[in-house]
């Protein structure tokens, strides 16, 4: 009997102490993961992308499906259309209706992606060599379909959920993320998020067994900031000291040259301690023990800003990123305009950011402002909740068996956010596991590996039974 189907097995015999009657078997996995390939298949074909032909109102239109085929009623389950896309509720009502509600977050969008680009058709997914290749299989259509399908199978299975749990999946996470604000502001009386999309395994990449797994308990605010020098600009061959290009060029060297005050929370304290036990590099394993020890140590931090991996965990990172200016060889310039990207760690508005950044320019004719501000909202770190900690290190040691589990904080923005920002505690806990090697989020050739759904099945069964039964 192989290891995965013991843990089916026991996952079976596990869930039907936390509910009955139950009546599942490890054959169940079996079937599940069919359907989940299938689903992540159908839901890859589409072209869910931003602008003309935006097919994601069809992609909620398959998730809805394979809902009400699990036994949801048509009144349970809501498509609205907003803008080029769509976003998509459904609900599963507790047996407590005074208890908030658990939200399963995904998002049924992805990325632009170019056949001429790509190997195979971005759109026409396809299984080889034990991957699912296709645009959103990694981000995120492929553990939506885990999800969907691990709660289906719970709800076939007979479980009934003390909490009423929530799907809500948006429709435009990689771009405005209108849909994502709209769907926080209805679930603002949630108690938890799930979020699908954010944080997961890691396997080895010569034995391609499981490595580590990390959960996603806070993210960095990203903004971009245009910065602006103009005058009246001239001849040439009469410079002036207020040359515009120049001035600018000051500004920028002394935003790259500027470090924010190092900061720790207690995700990216666990993150540090227990990622310094995996780490080959003694040197860098004591160094990143030495910050969370004390994050004030003047070598600590120099180490740690000099590794392109960590300078974005330990604070606030503003770095130049587009500059243009000029408009003839021979004339002084008129304008400069620079955009200044920024990951703001999670306590810090981003108005105070940009004040900061005005600050440091020190360039009293510069005018700042963000860009498209309403995209993107200052969040606070989730808490670092024992009861929800247990919950995902025990569904992840029964699917996946033991190993190094710990707080991430990301660098870029999910519709976990939103929820944050209304103080509900979002969580990224992606049931897949990869190699770092094969992850191709956003590039060429997105894949996934599919080894590992009936294991995913039981994390996703063993952790939504324990959430919703709390």
């Amino acid at each position: 009997m192989n290891t995965v189907k013991q843990r089916c097995i026991k996952a079976c015999m596990i869930l039907s102490l936390i509910v009955a009657p139950l009546g599942s078997s490890a054959d169940d996995f079996v079937a599940a993961e069919k359907k989940v390939l299938a689903l992540a298949k159908a839901a890859i074909s589409l072209r869910s992308v931003r602008g003309e032909d935006n097919q994601t109102p069809a992609v909620a239109a398959l998730f809805r499906d394979a809902l009400l085929d699990g036994g949801w009623s048509k009144e349970d389950v809501e498509i609205v259309p907003l803008d080029d896309t769509a976003y998509f509720i459904a609900t599963w009502a507790g047996s407590d209706p005074s208890l908030g509600p658990i939200v399963i977050s995904a998002h049924m969008d992805v990325v632009e992606a170019k056949r001429e680009d790509w190997e195979r058709d971005p759109f026409r997914p396809i299984v080889e060599n034990g991957y699912l290749y296709g645009r959103g299989a990694s981000d995120t259509k492929f553990d939506a379909a885990q999800a969907l399908i691990a709660l289906i199978a719970l709800r076939r299975q007979g479980f009934t959920p003390r909490r009423t749990i929530v799907v809500a999946f948006s429709g435009d996470e990689e771009t405005t993320m209108h849909s994502s604000k709209v769907i926080a502001d209805r679930l603002s009386h949630a108690t938890l998020v799930l979020n699908v999309d954010g944080a997961a395994g890691v396997l080895d990449e010569v034995t391609g067994r499981p490595s580590y797994w990390s959960w996603q308990g806070a993210e960095k605010t990203y903004a971009d900031f245009e910065l602006v020098i103009t005058n009246p600009g001239g001849h040439s061959s009469a410079p002036r000291a207020d040359n515009a290009i120049a001035q600018m060029s000051s500004v920028l060297a002394r935003i790259a040259q500027h470090h924010f005050e190092p900061e720790l929370n207690d995700i990216t304290r666990d993150y540090l301690t227990q990622s310094a036990d995996l780490e080959p590099d003694l040197d860098k394993a004591a160094v990143m023990r030495a910050f969370v020890q004390d994050p004030s140590n003047p070598e600590a931090i120099a180490a740690l800003r000099n590794d392109p991996g960590l300078i974005g965990v330990i604070g606030t990172t503003c770095v130049p990123t587009m500059v243009d200016g000029g408009h003839a060889r021979n004339a002084l310039p008129q304008r400069v305009t620079a955009i200044v990207n920024c990951r703001i760690f999670p306590g810090h508005e981003k108005a105070a950011i940009a004040e900061a950044l005005r600050r440091i320019a020190g360039q009293p004719n510069l005018h700042l402002t963000e860009i498209n501000p309403e995209y993107v909202v200052s969040a606070p770190a989730s808490p670092f909740d024992a009861t929800f900690v247990q919950a995902v290190t025990n569904a992840i040691g029964l699917a996946f068996g033991e190993m190094p589990i710990f707080a991430s904080q990301a660098s870029g923005a999910t519709d976990s956010m939103w929820y944050r920002a209304l103080g509900i505690p979002s969580y990224g806990a992606s049931g897949t596991f990869l190699k770092m090697s094969d992850d191709f989020s956003h590039g060429l050739n997105e894949r996934v590996p599919t080894g590992h759904i009936q294991a995913s099945l039981v994390y996703y069964t063993t952790l939504l039974a324990t959430l919703a039964s709390q």
